[in-house]
């Protein structure tokens, strides 16, 4: 019998491993150990003074870092709270398959596995130019040394005590013949029992939820978690484990004075078995004291201020909130480019109806509540940038509606519609309607946060003013490319609009390895040879 919490298809080395780079950079201010890159980079920046009199005083700064990135992959864990969920089934099942090297038919043709949705894993970027002036791209993959989301280890959690074999059959993702490839491997992965504090989801939840763990106690909770955590890693002989909320949708924690509002009242409420200590933040708080990080794939508002303000104390990598995977994602790109041609959005409606569980857990009031915030504010940066096309207060109508229809399963429909004030008085309406399978757009969003928060935790960054390297912040802002309502710590601007989040991985990624960010000028196209 395998040892608690092992994964016997798992065929990761029990080592880390130094992989050769696909490219070296060849530069004075880079340099390459058997252990790190090391590279000394030169934040440019522009600091805007504003006079009394409305005009501006415009000064370019710049300030040196030094950034050091561990150069060993890790073999890493992945814990899922809500293994047993759709998402969770979804993305097991796609470890295994290509564990397994498989195949497989539909009506259309044979299939194999690809990580295509995922921007780490499926996605390049342009490194430069070669000697003719040509763009040359590479996988953003081979930027730094990354894990492979095939050599993951995954268990987790789930408040339905079904085998991942069930799950899968239940989610009805994939396609029979893939299920029936790996349902074998997948009926010896049972989740863990969960915590079910049944105020904060559906009452339409309650008859799944059959493997718990035991009692009330929230303090005896945080260490049950965190032990399995503990067992799971030393079960796998683990570097890292990173732990993802993948469990249903649950409705606001309040925001109590006294209660959730500092970290020293945070863990007194859970000493105290506090009714508005949340499920999720339990599992956040056990990360948190395990430095074990902690990505919130749904919308609540897990981070109450005090459990933030923990993160921060402990040095906890934190990330969140809501997979951004096929809606918001377009309606991030969209109101984006809209805003940036300087067409005026004036009203967004959002149509969704979906028939998988999270439609279901949906229907009930108070957990839509929290998607209809996480979606609702997903253009607030990009309207805040024209002040050109919007006054002040002044915000576009957004109406979200998410309805549950269970003949659709995992197929969710969306109906989008952005009604635009353009040239002289004119109007113009986009009608988007999108089909997506849910599961199939989450699941490779999964595996980037894995792999960002992964390489989080080996870099470190030096200034000039500083004795010696420190990790990043805590709240992870490079994961907001794949979250609906990026989490930001105070006094941090919340960055939505598509483009600039992708452009921060990357040019964030060029910067552990020395290189300037990507310049689009083109000025080699564009001058006169000599």
């Amino acid at each position: 019998m395998a040892p608690p919490h092992s994964n016997e298809y798992s065929t990761a080395s029990p080592v880390s491993s130094v992989a050769a780079p696909l490219f070296k950079v060849n530069a004075p201010n880079v340099q390459y150990t058997d252990e790190h890159i090391l590279s000394e980079y030169t934040y440019n920046n522009t600091v805007i003074n504003k006079q009394a009199d409305g005009s501006m005083v415009v000064e370019p700064v710049n300030q040196v870092y030094h950034f050091k990135t561990e150069r060993a992959v890790p073999r890493v864990g992945l814990m899922m709270v809500g293994w047993g969920g759709n998402n969770g089934t979804t993305l097991t099942a796609s470890i295994v398959a290509h564990k397994r090297k498989l195949t497989w038919r539909n009506k259309s043709g044979v299939h194999s596995p690809n990580y295509w949705g995922s921007v780490t894993q499926a996605s390049t970027v342009r490194l430069g130019v070669d000697a003719n002036g040509e763009d040359v791209y590479i996988p953003l993959s081979q930027m730094l040394p990354l894990v492979n989301p095939t050599d993951l280890v995954i268990s987790g959690w789930d408040i339905s005590g079904k085998n991942l074999a069930e799950g899968m059959e239940r989610a009805q993702v994939l396609e029979y013949d893939l299920q029936r490839q790996v349902y074998d491997e997948l009926a010896t992965m049972k989740p863990l029992p969960s915590i079910y504090y049944p105020d904060f989801i559906a009452a339409n939840q309650s008859d799944r939820a059959d493997n718990l763990i035991e009692g009330q106690d929230k303090r005896k909770h945080v260490e049950h978690i965190k032990k399995d955590i503990r067992d799971f890693k030393i079960a796998n002989q683990l570097d890292k484990v990173i732990v993802v909320w993948t469990a249903n949708t649950e409705r606001y924690a309040e925001i109590i004075e006294g209660v959730n509002d500092t970290a020293e009242n945070f863990l007194k409420a859970v000493e105290s078995s506090h009714d508005e200590v949340a499920p999720s933040s339990i599992f956040a708080l056990a990360c948190i004291e395990e430095n074990v990080p902690f990505i919130n794939g749904s919308p609540q508002n897990t981070f109450v201020p005090g459990l933030l303000q923990l993160a921060e104390q402990h040095r906890a990598f934190i990330g969140g909130d809501d997979f951004k995977s096929g809606q918001t994602k377009f309606k991030s790109a969209i109101v984006d480019f809209l805003v940036n041609a300087g067409i005026k959005p004036v009203a967004i409606t959002s149509y969704n109806h979906l028939g998988n569980n999270d439609g279901k857990n949906l229907s009930s009031h108070k957990q839509f509540r929290s998607k209809e915030i996480s979606k609702s504010t997903v253009v607030d940066d990009m309207v805040a940038a024209n002040h050109v096309l919007y006054q002040k207060d002044e915000h576009p109508d957004h109406t979200v509606v998410i309805k549950y229809v269970p003949s659709v399963g995992d197929s969710k429909r969306a109906l989008d519609e952005y009604e635009c004030d353009i040239f002289m008085g004119g109007r113009q309406s986009i009608s988007v309607y999108n089909i997506c399978e849910d599961s199939l757009l989450a699941s490779p969003l999964i595996i980037d946060l894995v792999v960002m928060a992964e390489l989080m935790t080996r870099i470190q960054y030096k200034t000039g003013e500083m004795t010696k390297f420190s990790t990043f912040h805590s709240v992870m802002s490079i994961l907001s490319y794949m979250l609906k309502a990026p989490m930001v710590s105070p006094n941090t601007p919340v960055v939505n609009a598509l483009g600039r989040q992708r452009t921060a991985i990357e040019n964030i990624f060029r910067a552990c390895v020395g290189l300037a960010p990507n310049n689009e000028m083109g000025l080699e196209h564009k001058i006169w040879k000599q």
